[in-house]
């Protein structure tokens, strides 16, 4: 799985498809996590959710993972204030070991390359790299229950899982709901908005302190 050849390509492509609204998924509870201190961000991609978190959290230290080399050359021009702020991680999240604890973690639009088995994994490490007390802003598709809604994000979906498949060889082929796995390790889902029929979701998770 790569998304070099796409990276140049991302965040137009995105805005054809979606204009701002995932953007906004993935911005829309930064200012709702009490001041956090050191946050890791996963799947950063071109780094739009970095640059607008770093110019609200002032003076919070962050973490990018990210298994694109030309992902993390784009989120690097959206850091601002010390470049000491933020580290970048050119790694493989299945093999790679979070190196500190976070009391913020963040997984915009990225859990869902994943198939489940591997979704498990990735979820319980990074679980394990949360602070007692620790928030985990997550933001992908999701699948409505209702009819019209359904059918409308099953064809989307479909479409998307088709193009990531073909241009960067991710391994999922369906879309699996993270939601139950975060609260088998703790998390408790605080708030959620959606965008376009249920076919956007953001959610606020919470790990209640000991």
């Amino acid at each position: 799985m790569s998304f070099d050849r796409l990276a140049p390509h991302y965040h137009w492509l995105e805005t054809v498809g979606f204009g701002s609204i995932l953007q906004k998924a993935r911005i829309r509870w930064i200012e709702a996590v009490p001041l956090p201190k050191r946050v890791l961000t996963v799947g950063e991609g071109t780094g739009h959710f970095l640059g607008q978190f770093l110019r609200v959290h002032h003076d919070a230290m962050v973490d990018c993972v990210d298994a694109s080399r030309r992902m993390l050359e784009l989120a690097r021009l959206h850091i601002s204030g010390p470049v000491n702020r933020v580290r970048l991680f050119e790694e493989d999240l299945l093999s790679w070991t979070p190196p500190e604890s976070y009391d913020l973690l963040v997984t915009n639009f990225v859990l869902d390359c994943f198939p489940q088995n591997e979704l498990k994994l990735i979820v319980a490490k990074l679980a394990g790299a949360a602070t007692p007390g620790a928030y985990w802003l997550l933001s992908d598709f999701c699948i409505p229950k209702t009819s019209f809604a359904r059918t409308h994000a099953k064809i989307w979906v479909a479409a998307l899982y088709w193009f990531f498949r073909t241009t960067t060889g991710i391994r999922a082929k369906r879309l699996v709901d993270p939601g139950p796995e975060l609260q088998a390790n703790g998390f408790i889902c605080l708030k959620r908005s959606e965008w376009r029929l249920g076919l956007v979701k953001s959610e606020l998770w919470h790990k209640p302190g000991q």
